[in-house]
C-alpha cells in the first residue's frame, strides 16, 4: 500500500513540471497558470481597488514606460530562444501606489506595482529598469507558482509525519524540529536562490532594454545603505545578503553587455534622474 502511494506522489510530481525557460530546468508547477494567472489578475485587481493609484504624473508614467520596454526586452529574448508564445497569457499592467514602503512587486502573469517609498532610492529610470527587470523576471521564471507548489509540498510532509508517528511526545518533536528544519533548510534556502536567479535575468533584461546594467548594482548599494545594517543574517532570510548581491551584479554585468549586443544594444540609455 505504501508502495503505491509513493509510486502514485512520484507520477504526479513528474506530471507537474514546467520548465524554466531561462535555465532549462524543469520545476514544480502543482497549481498551473491556467488556475494561478486568473487569481492573480482578481487579486491585484482588488489591491488597486483598496490602495492609492496615482495616475497622470511623471513617475507614474515613467513606470509604464520602463514596465513596456522590459516586458519588450523579455519577449525578444524568449523568441529568440525557442519559446515563441510563452507570454500569451500575461496581462501586462503597470501602476504606482502612494505607499511609503520601500517595495515593488510582479504578480504571476504580469502583473506589476511599484510604491513611492522605492523612488528615491531608485534615484533614477535606470534603477526603475534594474528594480523592474528583477520582478518581471520573477514572474517569467514562475517562481510564485514554485512557491505554491513547494509550499503545499511541506504541509504534505508535515501531516504524513503526524500521521506516521503515534506517540504525542515524539510527534511534538518532530512538528518542532520539521518546521523549523524544512524552513530553514530547505524553504528560504529556495527563496534565496530564486531571488539570485532574478536578479540575474533581470539584468540580461534591463540590458536588452536599453538600461546598462552595471546601474543595478548600484541601486543595491543604495539599498544596502537605505536598510542601515539591520538586515537578518543570510541563512535566516529570504534573500541573500545586499553584499552577496552587489558582488553578483558586479560580475554579471559583462554578461549582460555581451547578451544586449546580441540584441543590437550598443549602448544604454541616460540614467533620466528624476
Amino acid at each position: 500500500m505504501k508502495k503505491n502511494i509513493v509510486t502514485v506522489g512520484v507520477i504526479v510530481l513528474f506530471l507537474s513540471c514546467a520548465t524554466n525557460p531561462f535555465t532549462g530546468n524543469k520545476t514544480l508547477a502543482l497549481v498551473p497558470n491556467s488556475q494561478l494567472f486568473p487569481t492573480a489578475f482578481a487579486q491585484y485587481d482588488q489591491f488597486l481597488t483598496e490602495n492609492n493609484v496615482i495616475t497622470g504624473t511623471s513617475d507614474s508614467e515613467m513606470i509604464k514606460r520602463v514596465g513596456q520596454r522590459i516586458a519588450v526586452a523579455a519577449e525578444r529574448w524568449l523568441n529568440a530562444n525557442g519559446h515563441q508564445g510563452y507570454l500569451d497569457d500575461y496581462k501586462w499592467e503597470y501602476n504606482l501606489v502612494n505607499d511609503k514602503n520601500v517595495n515593488a512587486w510582479c504578480m504571476p502573469g504580469g502583473k506589476i506595482v511599484f510604491y513611492t517609498g522605492i523612488l528615491p532610492i531608485a534615484q533614477n529610470e535606470s534603477g526603475i529598469a534594474a528594480i523592474m527587470g528583477h520582478e518581471v523576471a520573477h514572474a517569467l521564471a514562475n517562481h510564485g507558482q514554485q512557491r505554491m507548489s513547494a509550499g503545499m509540498l511541506q504541509q504534505v510532509g508535515a501531516v504524513a509525519g503526524n500521521i506516521a508517528i503515534k506517540d504525542e511526545q515524539s510527534r511534538n518533536l518532530f512538528n518542532q524540529a520539521y518546521g523549523v528544519g524544512s524552513q530553514v533548510g530547505v524553504m528560504l534556502p529556495f527563496s534565496r536562490s530564486h531571488e539570485t536567479q532574478s536578479d540575474e535575468i533581470g539584468l540580461y533584461l534591463m540590458a536588452i532594454a536599453g538600461y546598462n546594467p552595471s546601474e543595478a548594482a548600484e541601486l543595491w548599494k543604495r539599498m544596502k545603505a537605505n536598510s542601515g545594517g539591520e538586515a537578518p543574517p543570510e541563512f535566516m532570510s529570504t534573500h541573500p545578503s545586499n553584499d552577496t548581491r552587489i558582488k553578483n551584479l558586479e560580475q554579471w554585468a559583462s554578461k549582460a553587455v555581451a547578451e544586449a549586443k546580441k540584441f543590437g544594444v550598443d549602448s544604454f540609455r541616460p540614467l533620466g534622474n528624476f
